[in-house]
């Protein structure tokens, strides 16, 4: 499956509606981007159970803002609407089919059962000391 350029707009139901979903925030100007784009592609060429999507953080200014995104390019991989993988800079081919094999070879019960506990934990927390943020990062690493 080829890449797709998304939007704001598509973020969270391209997410939604899709098992797994690869984002690549990256920009024109940015020379890494530029380096991996072409990795990306081929690598997405090989995977048609997974949706590899694009997003310009230029034209996207508020996705990048809320998805925290403070370089770029920046990979976030989710899997049954969790992120289970975010990193910034640029993979090599054999970086990336490792990213994409990881996601697809995770125990989803697992990680789902893992989220439910951070998630009670947080709000227990937030009863006294404001929210813990719900970024990604109680994901087990891969």
């Amino acid at each position: 499956m080829a890449t797709v350029d998304i939007t704001g707009e598509q973020f969270a139901s391209t997410i939604e509606g899709n098992d797994i979903v690869l984002v690549d925030f990256w920009a024109e100007w940015c020379g890494p981007c530029r380096q991996f784009a072409p990795t990306y592609r081929t690598v997405s060429e090989k995977h048609s159970d997974v949706l590899f999507a694009k997003v310009d953080t230029e034209a996207e200014q508020q996705l990048a803002a809320e998805a925290g995104i403070t370089s770029i390019p920046t990979l976030m991989a989710f899997r049954e609407k969790v992120l289970v993988f975010s990193q910034p800079g640029a993979l090599n081919a054999q970086q990336l089919e490792q990213v994409v094999d990881a996601v697809k070879a995770l125990d989803m019960d697992e990680v789902h059962a893992h989220v439910a506990r951070a998630q009670a934990e947080a709000a227990a927390a937030s009863q006294g000391a404001g929210a813990a943020p719900q970024d990604g990062s109680q994901i087990p690493d891969l």
